[in-house]
């Protein structure tokens, strides 16, 4: 902060009168002297470009499909490099590489677990700058509007359960919740209540599963599309079924309950 006085002529009073630049607040005229004088030092200037440098490498390492669909995945638990590598389809070799940028970027961390190196995400904000990217890909790319409307909208045209009906409906046992994801990420964190039916495996559950109350259905995130596959074999079956609107990520990045290290899931056929 500048904290000075200058001695200038001022044109409107034409005498010379004396301006402080504490607070560099002025609301009459500023002579050409001051101004000569009220500059920003330079090294003020370089750390605002550094610091732009900064978001820009930050905001750069999630410009990778592959590091996106790690992050999405790490939403959903703490997982070894093996497991992610196998469910991005990611060698192990290529998926660690990716791990470490994000590391690197405060992303994600890591610890060891025995001879295991399990991953996890480090800062919750990044699922907001997820919601973020989703919102602004959607409202301004005009092909991923397309993809939205034919890949999805036009899969299920019933309103998907929201959070907060979910909730209530939780509170009042008017609804069954499963997490149709698979059974190793129900494993690392799930929505309290929810059972475990692995949407591969939910055929051979049905006749098992009550078809009463409505059964809501749940998977990793805004675009999984587990849980629409869940509700088209529920609904042909004689079941009320609905998905959760933004899945386990979302409920994650409202910062609701979980639980999280449940090591025997329950199933439809354990309840």
């Amino acid at each position: 902060m500048f904290n000075s006085s200058f001695e200038c002529y001022d044109r409107s009073a034409r005498a010379a009168r004396v301006v402080s630049t504490a607070g560099i607040g002025w609301t009459g005229p500023i002579c050409s002297t001051i101004a000569r004088f009220v500059t920003l030092p330079v090294h003020m200037t370089d750390a605002r470009r550094e610091m732009f440098g900064y978001l820009a490498e930050t905001a750069g390492v999630l410009a990778s499909p592959s590091r996106i669909e790690l992050v999405d995945l790490l939403a959903q638990g703490e997982r070894s490099v093996e497991e992610l590598s196998e469910a991005s389809s990611l060698s192990v070799a290529n998926a660690s590489q990716h791990l470490q940028q994000l590391r690197r970027a405060g992303i994600v961390s890591r610890r060891r677990n025995g001879r295991q190196i399990l991953y996890d995400l480090a800062d919750e904000r990044v699922l907001d700058v997820m919601a973020t990217l989703r919102g602004m890909a959607e409202a301004n790319h005009a092909a991923a509007q397309r993809t939205l409307d034919h890949r999805y909208h036009a899969r299920d045209s019933l309103a998907p359960v929201t959070r907060d009906e979910l909730t209530e409906r939780l509170r009042r046992r008017s609804v069954r919740l499963i997490d149709v994801r698979p059974e190793i990420e129900y494993r690392a964190a799930h929505i309290p209540g929810a059972l475990s039916l692995p949407v591969i495996t939910l055929p051979e559950h049905l006749n098992a599963l009550p078809k009463r109350p409505e059964v809501v259905a749940y998977c990793r995130g805004p675009y999984c599309v587990m849980a629409y596959k869940a509700v088209e074999i529920l609904r042909p079956a004689g079941y009320r079924a609905r998905r959760l609107e933004g899945g386990f990520m979302e409920w994650r990045r409202a910062r609701l309950p979980l639980v999280r290290g449940e090591t025997h899931p329950p199933t439809a056929l354990g309840r």
